[in-house]
C-alpha cells in the first residue's frame, strides 16, 4: 500500500505543479548565473588604444573649431574619462549589484586611468593654463579638476558617473574657449617648465607603481628617507630597514591598476608630443619621449594566463608583477632623463 500511495501521489496535479515550480526557479537561477558570467567576461575587456591626433581632429570638427595649441592634450584627457563612462558596462568601480560588484580587475584598471586623468586635470588647472604663479585659474579647469576628484566609490546622491560627466563637459567648454579666436582668457602654455612639472607627477606615480609591483615577492628594504641631507628630519622615527611585501590578495589589484595608469599615460604622452612639438624639437627630446611610450607599450601586451601569477623571482612559475615592474622602471628611468634634458638641455 505504501508503494502504491507514493505512485499515486507522484501523478497528482499538485505534485507536478510543485516540481514544475522548483524546476522553473532552478532554471532561472542557473540562467542568471550564466548571464552574469557572460557580462563579466565582456565587461572585463580593456578598451583599445585610440589615435590622439584623429581624436583631436574629430572633436574640433564636432565643435566647429580648429585644433590649436593644447587642444590635443585636453581632448585626449576628455576622451580618457569618457572611455571610463561609455565602455561596455560603463563605470564599474562603484557598482553595488551583480555582475559589477563581483568584478575585481576592471575596477582597478578604471582607478588607474582615473589617477592619471586626475593628475593631468590638476596640471592643466595649476600650470599648463596659467602664464605665471600670480595668474588666475581657468574656471572650467577648476570645475573639471574638482569633479574628477570625486570619490570613485560614490554610487548615489550623486553618483560618481554624473560628477565625471560634468568634468568632461567642463573640459569641453574649455576646449571651445581655447580654440575661439575671440576669447583670449582660455590659454595653454607649452613651456618646458610646465612640462617638467607634469613629468614630476608622472615620475612619482610610476615610481610608486614599480615599488608596489616589485613587492609582490617581498624584500628587505633599507630606509633611505633622509639620504643625501645630514640636516633632514622626519616626524617620527622609523626602523633602519623593513620587510616590504604586497598582500597576495592585492597583487592582481596593483597589477591592473598599473595597466590602467600606463594605458592612460601612453595617450597623454602622445598628446604632449603634439602640443609641445616646438619645445621637444628645441631640446632635441622627441626621441626620448617616444622611447618612454615604447617602454610603456610593453605593459599593454595581452595576458595569456587566466590569472595573475606570483612566482618567486627566478622560480619555476612566472611573476607577472615583476615583468610589469620591469617595463615601468625602464619607462621611469627614461622619463627622468627626459626631465633632466628639458631642465638642462
Amino acid at each position: 500500500m505504501g508503494v502504491t500511495k507514493k505512485v499515486i501521489d507522484l501523478y497528482k496535479p499538485s505534485t507536478w505543479k510543485e516540481k514544475g515550480l522548483k524546476w522553473t526557479i532552478g532554471l532561472f537561477l542557473v540562467s542568471l548565473l550564466i548571464l552574469n558570467f557572460i557580462f563579466m567576461f565582456y565587461w572585463s575587456r580593456e578598451p583599445d588604444q585610440f589615435d590622439v591626433h584623429n581624436n583631436a581632429l574629430q572633436t574640433a570638427d564636432e565643435m566647429g573649431v580648429k585644433v590649436v595649441n593644447g587642444f590635443t592634450t585636453t581632448a585626449t584627457l576628455s576622451r580618457l574619462v569618457e572611455t571610463l563612462l561609455d565602455k561596455p558596462g560603463g563605470f564599474i568601480e562603484n557598482d553595488r549589484m551583480p555582475p559589477g560588484v563581483l568584478m575585481d580587475n576592471m575596477p582597478n584598471w578604471e582607478f588607474g586611468v582615473l589617477v592619471q586623468s586626475r593628475d593631468m586635470a590638476l596640471s592643466l588647472r595649476n600650470d599648463l593654463s596659467r602664464s605665471q604663479s600670480q595668474s588666475t585659474e581657468d574656471p572650467d579647469l577648476v570645475t573639471a579638476a574638482t569633479k574628477l576628484h570625486t570619490d570613485s566609490q560614490l554610487w548615489i546622491l550623486p553618483p560618481a558617473e554624473s560628477q565625471y560627466r560634468d568634468g568632461i563637459n567642463a573640459l569641453n567648454n574649455y576646449l571651445k574657449r581655447l580654440a575661439s579666436p575671440t576669447d583670449s582668457n582660455a590659454q595653454f602654455y607649452a613651456r618646458a617648465d610646465n612640462l617638467v612639472d607634469w613629468l614630476d607627477l608622472v615620475k612619482k606615480r610610476l615610481g610608486s607603481l614599480s615599488q608596489r609591483l616589485s613587492a609582490s615577492v617581498g624584500k628587505d628594504q633599507l630606509n633611505t628617507n633622509l639620504a643625501g641631507d645630514t640636516a633632514a628630519k622626519q616626524a617620527t622615527p622609523t626602523a633602519k630597514s623593513n620587510y616590504v611585501k604586497t598582500d597576495w590578495t592585492k597583487i592582481d589589484d596593483v597589477f591592473f591598476e598599473a595597466r590602467g595608469q600606463t594605458w592612460a599615460l601612453i595617450h597623454l604622452l602622445k598628446a604632449i608630443e603634439k602640443d609641445f612639438d616646438s619645445v621637444l624639437e628645441k631640446k632635441n627630446a622627441r626621441v626620448s619621449l617616444r622611447q618612454i611610450v615604447r617602454e610603456l607599450q610593453g605593459t599593454q601586451q595581452p595576458i595569456w594566463s587566466p590569472m595573475i601569477l606570483n612566482g618567486k623571482g627566478f622560480g619555476f612559475v612566472t611573476n607577472h608583477s615583476l615583468v610589469m615592474a620591469s617595463y615601468i622602471s625602464r619607462a621611469n628611468a627614461a622619463l627622468i632623463d627626459l626631465q633632466r634634458l628639458l631642465e638642462q638641455g
